[in-house]
């Protein structure tokens, strides 16, 4: 199964899971879990790589595209062929191995508002 037909069934799934919660997201809140993600990842403009890339302007942008961690990406993301947005970001959050195989991100997101808060918070960091 191609990295976009399993992203296909997770979106599919995730949105008959949430429901009504991807309504709106709350960018203040998104940035509190984004705490969880800053083992691996910074996200200030210009930040530098940690075991995951910085996530600075991640939302809008091609999947496993970012210059400076090129080298470290998994073959699934290299080869994702989508872009990070509302769309895909849910599916990838709370279960970016089935979304990937091959992820290296092992980390998932497992409260649906939460979810919708940290895409808020990527949206406003750089994001289009």
């Amino acid at each position: 199964m191609s990295a976009l037909t399993r992203l296909a069934t997770a979106v599919a799934v995730f949105f008959v899971a949430a429901g009504p919660a991807l309504a709106e997201g709350d960018a203040a809140a998104g940035e509190r879990v984004f705490a969880k993600c800053k083992a691996c990842h910074t996200i200030e403009e210009g930040g530098p790589a940690r075991v995951g890339p910085n996530l600075y302007g991640v939302y809008g942008r091609q999947a496993g595209s970012n210059e400076d961690f090129a080298a470290r990406y998994s073959n699934g993301l290299k080869e994702a062929g989508f872009t990070w947005d509302d769309e895909t970001l849910p599916a990838y959050l709370t279960n970016p191995r089935e979304v990937i195989q091959g992820s290296r991100m092992a980390f998932q997101l497992r409260n649906e508002q939460e979810v919708v808060d940290v895409i808020a918070y990527l949206r406003s960091q750089g994001g289009e």
